[in-house]
């Protein structure tokens, strides 16, 4: 996203739906003396957000028609785009929640997401691969049609591209199936890396209950002395379930 400091009347309307802040500092022209607001190329998600709102009265705010490995950006960040080999819309992930209508986990497995950035702080994919890297020494196979899975230079080692790496997102996502009986040597290395990422970073569980109606991750985040949020998400088949029942 770029600001036309030609047309801009430097009034920060649009600072106020930055996603991550970067519109904050108000410049003068030195041989104008005309105020504008700038911004900073290399913090941009490319979001859109700022356009979309509509608040620019100049119609300064305008979006260059990036190249690869740019466009990147507004494929994660954009709710809007369509990550072009998957077919998915923003943030890099294929929905892995709602298990009671595509069946894609079964009992006896869980689904691991690692999501990288926020609104506010975003995430480069420098500090995702930190995470990936250190999870595929455990030989877990990252999500396929995942949108990060196609900018990894290696799946298996868990390595990117090296011109993607300095690409900066909103979020990215970062997702596995393992076995239960994995699942704890998982989480104790995404916590012992977790240390090494410089951005937010959350993690998400996603399993059937057991027969008995328990959860069965609770017991592995009680084992590593992980709190255990009250607040998960409960999904209760609203979604008119079309798998049968997960095995």
């Amino acid at each position: 996203m770029r600001i036309d400091k030609d047309k801009c009347a430097g009034c920060g309307q649009c600072g106020e739906y930055c996603t991550i802040g970067n519109i904050t500092r108000r410049h003068r022209d030195a041989k104008t003396g005309r105020l504008y607001y700038e911004i900073d190329q290399d913090e941009c998600v490319d979001c859109g957000v700022c356009l979309r709102a509509g608040v620019c009265s100049t119609e300064a705010l305008h979006m260059p028609d990036y190249e690869y490995p740019r466009v990147l950006r507004s494929q994660f960040s954009d709710p809007l785009v369509v990550h072009p080999k998957t077919n998915v819309p923003g943030r890099g992930t294929e929905e892995m929640k709602t298990i009671e209508v595509t069946g894609r986990i079964r009992r006896g497995f869980v689904g691991i997401a690692c999501e990288m950035g926020r609104p506010t702080v975003g995430a480069r994919f420098s500090d995702v691969e930190k995470v990936a890297m250190a999870l595929a020494k455990l030989g877990v196979e990252f999500e396929p049609a995942n949108p990060c899975t196609q900018v990894m230079a290696d799946p298996k080692l868990g390595t990117f591209k090296e011109e993607v790496k300095n690409e900066k997102v909103l979020s990215a996502i970062i997702e596995m199936i393992v076995p239960l009986a994995e699942a704890k040597a998982v989480l104790a290395t995404i916590r012992e890396v977790a240390v090494e990422v410089g951005c937010v970073f959350s993690v998400d569980l996603i399993c059937p209950f057991s027969e008995d109606g328990s959860v069965p991750t609770v017991a592995i985040l009680e084992s590593l002395n992980w709190q255990v949020p009250p607040n998960g998400k409960v999904n209760t088949g609203l979604g008119r379930p079309l798998a049968k029942e997960v095995q």
